[in-house]
């Protein structure tokens, strides 16, 4: 038994899991929203049209030819969103940092001292003209 793809049909499946309205996807294409209705009742779509939409939704063509909701669906579970943890939209027990914050503290610390020691020296050459024109004046 083999399982017949509608294109049209994965295209508004892939269109609202990543949360593009069809105005959206209509206006990326040039297009009014009713041409994007349409487009997705069809069963079969020409591989051009299909590539642009495509690019539009920012998916490989494949994406939508081999559409699997149930993959998909396993797919995006996989993924742990820690932004609404809590419904506090912070999460102590979920961040997961992808650098040493204590380094990009050393770091931030090491460059406010490199300009410190910058307007340090500015300052010292500011005495030292305004001291050469107090001398000059006497």
């Amino acid at each position: 038994m083999t399982n017949t793809v509608h294109e049209g049909r994965n295209i508004k499946r892939i269109r609202e899991m990543l949360g593009v309205k069809q105005d959206t996807l209509a206006n990326d294409l040039g297009w009014n929203q009713q041409k994007v209705s349409l487009l997705e009742q069809k069963e079969r779509i020409e591989p051009q049209l299909l590539e642009e939409v495509a690019k539009a939704l920012k998916v490989p063509v494949e994406a939508i030819k081999n559409f699997d909701e149930e993959k998909a669906v396993t797919y995006f579970n996989t993924f742990h969103d820690s932004s609404t943890a809590g419904g506090f939209g912070i999460s102590n027990n979920n961040f997961y940092c992808t650098f040493n914050p204590l380094d990009k503290y050393v770091e931030a610390m090491e460059e406010n001292k490199k300009l410190y020691e910058r307007l340090l020296q500015v300052q010292k050459e500011k005495i030292e003209i305004l001291q050469s024109l107090l001398d000059e004046r006497k």
